[in-house]
């Protein structure tokens, strides 16, 4: 874990790497901790456990990238790019999760950059995020990244056009997830 210094505040810049099929574990006690308003505002409504287990169980297919942000190798945040298939130009859809006692500590603005990043090295030209109205943190989180946003009755929906792959962006994605690999696996057991 590293800590920046902004604004006299310390925000936690968590280690982030893709998610894979063995980590379901991680995946399914990640969305049991949510509580009931954190998942009604993740999932648009309220959702019961076993949607909840359904969903994750799923998340980890072929047509979508999951990254997770880890403090202390402990998985506390979840950020998912679900690819909008046989569209073109190339879409995608964005959902972020953070543990309630994790928010407000910057792990959602981090998920959100790598999911960019993500979504810009697979050639996505139409990123989406969809967001109940009252859920005003997401909106914020959008808007920092100059989101578009579009009110509706009961939900808004913000887009983004990321730009198209460089070397450059190819060459940190690949970086921060080995040193992100790195990092785990050298961590002290203490």
């Amino acid at each position: 874990m590293n800590a920046d210094v902004t604004h006299d505040k310390i925000l936690i810049q968590p280690d982030i790497r893709r998610l894979w099929p063995a980590d379901k574990r991680l995946l399914l006690d990640h969305f049991a901790r949510l509580d009931r308003e954190t998942r009604r505002l993740r999932f648009g409504a309220s959702v019961t456990e076993d949607f909840v287990a359904g969903y994750a169980e799923t998340l980890l297919g072929l047509d979508s990238v999951v990254y997770g942000a880890f403090v202390d190798g402990d998985l506390h945040g979840v950020g998912e790019l679900r690819m909008l298939l046989n569209s073109w130009p190339v879409r995608a859809e964005i959902a972020l999760s953070v543990d309630p006692d994790w928010q407000h500590e910057g792990i959602g603005d981090a998920l959100f950059v790598r999911m960019l990043a993500a979504a810009q090295n697979r050639g996505v030209r139409s990123l989406y995020m969809m967001c109940l109205r009252e859920n005003e943190r997401m909106q914020r989180l959008a808007r920092r990244h100059d989101a578009t946003l579009t009110f509706d009755i009961g939900e808004v929906e913000a887009t983004l056009d990321p730009p198209w792959p460089t070397a450059l962006s190819l060459a940190e994605e690949m970086v921060g997830e080995t040193r992100t690999y790195l990092h785990a696996v050298l961590r002290p057991p203490f």
